[in-house]
């Protein structure tokens, strides 16, 4: 699948993976100091630059007051170039914890397309799948939780961990995937109908 790399303005201290030479990259509003930083020349610059306080020449600006976060706006674009996998940069360890929200129902967004989007943070990454199964490598370690969005998803499925079910329901009114445990072995988590999002360490990496 094409992928997509989003800068967002919120923290992370490095790439969960190489930036490859047909990846499309965009830098969001603050997410330009990122690439900066990095000497990383992004395809697309786009935002209202609230956040940047400037706007860099050649950018696609749009206004203060719209309906689409600056992180939404970067993934429609992706999403019109023909992108289907998005890893996101500064996207949960911002200063303000609306966006990090809205970060996640974007991924939902994504999810309601047929693609899968990955945020990026300091010390986690969140992923969301829906009516899929996602698997994880033998050699993670530490926590996953594991949550409903939406009213429900059923026919969930979680394998390789320290709790493991077979064909459950999860709602969104009781956390009961928070702080599973990977085992030293590969694990899956799957759902036949509905979306979960899936939190884990940030060392681990990118899953399959």
């Amino acid at each position: 699948m094409k992928k997509c790399i989003i800068f967002c303005a919120g923290g992370f201290e490095s790439l969960a993976a190489p930036i490859g030479a047909d990846d499309v990259v965009i830098a969001a509003d603050g997410g330009v100091a990122h690439t900066e930083k990095r000497n990383i020349t992004p395809h697309v610059v786009l935002g209202d630059f609230d956040s940047l306080q400037y706007v860099p020449m050649g950018a696609e600006v749009h206004p203060v007051e719209k309906d689409d976060t600056d992180a939404m706006l970067a993934i429609k674009k992706g999403l019109s170039m023909g992108c289907r996998e998005f890893v996101i940069y500064g996207g949960l360890d911002g200063d303000r914890l609306e966006h990090t929200v809205a970060n996640f129902q974007a991924l939902q967004y994504l999810a309601d397309r047929g693609a899968r989007g990955t945020l990026v943070g300091l010390k986690q990454m969140v992923t969301l799948i829906q009516n899929e199964t996602i698997t994880f490598p033998a050699f993670f370690q530490g926590y996953i939780s594991v949550f409903c969005m939406g009213a429900q998803a059923t026919g969930v499925t979680i394998k390789g961990l320290h709790y493991n079910v077979e064909n459950t329901t999860l709602t969104c009114g009781f956390p009961l995937g928070v702080s599973n445990r990977f085992e030293g072995k590969e694990a899956s988590v799957a759902v036949e109908k509905g979306s979960l999002l899936l939190i884990w360490e940030r060392k681990n990496g990118l899953p399959s």
